[in-house]
């Protein structure tokens, strides 16, 4: 037996756990990924992007359910697993916007959102909801759908939020962990669930670790913003 066939069979592999559920190998590989990464975001560390993408990954595979996985009978949870796709695509854009200001010779500065974008913040997770959820439902998604829906909009607020350096994406996350771990529980994700439960004290933890770096740090320009002196056309 090959190294690759080796580890394809380790990941592929489950436990058993009481009540007959079980407990995929990627399922807790990919969550141990994902906390590294949350690690590496609240120290704003540009490494946290990539090994974000490698957990969402292994998520991805999981929370397909039944499609990929027909020998374990899980259920789909295609919000679960839309969003592996959206912080794949938002943590390229946050990859992009630290490594600029690592490059600059510093890091993301944490500061507030400005009003308009937490109104607009609140809106596109209640909108959101209400419009993904027929639609998850149609799809097959685990009930209740609503949930799947929100968890989905929610992270990718979230994602997007920790790419802008906005202090409120740790807000953003207790409220998706707040739905998030009793649906993941009702639907035997465990590990995932156990996860969002240890995910929704961290969350807490960063933002005051957010907030005191935003105390300390003199506010950095933006460096996706374009350059304010004048271009010569010829260069």
């Amino acid at each position: 037996m090959s190294v690759f066939t080796w580890l394809v069979d380790l990941f592929n592999s489950h436990w058993m756990l009481p009540g007959g559920q079980t407990l995929l190998i990627r399922e807790v590989v990919g969550n141990v990924f994902g906390l590294a990464s949350a690690l590496g975001g609240m120290r704003r560390r540009v490494w946290a992007w990539p090994v974000g993408i490698v957990g969402n990954l292994l998520l991805l595979t999981v929370f397909l359910g039944t499609i990929l996985n027909p020998d374990h009978e899980l259920p789909n949870l295609l919000g679960q697993a839309g969003r592996q796709v959206m912080f794949i695509t938002v943590a390229i854009y946050g990859w992009v916007r630290w490594r600029r200001a690592r490059d600059d010779g510093g890091q993301v500065t944490p500061r507030w959102a400005p009003w308009g974008a937490r109104i607009g913040i609140v809106l596109v997770l209640v909108i959101g909801t209400i419009a993904l959820t027929p639609l998850f439902r149609a799809l097959g998604s685990w009930e209740p759908v609503w949930a799947d829906a929100w968890t989905f909009v929610g992270s990718l607020l979230a994602t997007y939020g920790m790419a802008k350096g906005w202090t409120e994406f740790w807000l953003v996350w207790i409220a998706v962990d707040i739905v998030g771990v009793p649906l993941l529980f009702s639907s035997g994700f465990y590990a995932t669930g156990f996860m969002y439960l240890f995910y929704g004290v961290f969350t807490a933890v960063g933002f005051v670790v957010w907030i005191r770096a935003q105390a300390h740090e003199k506010p950095q320009v933006d460096t996706l913003m374009p350059d304010p002196r004048p271009q010569n056309p010829r260069s």
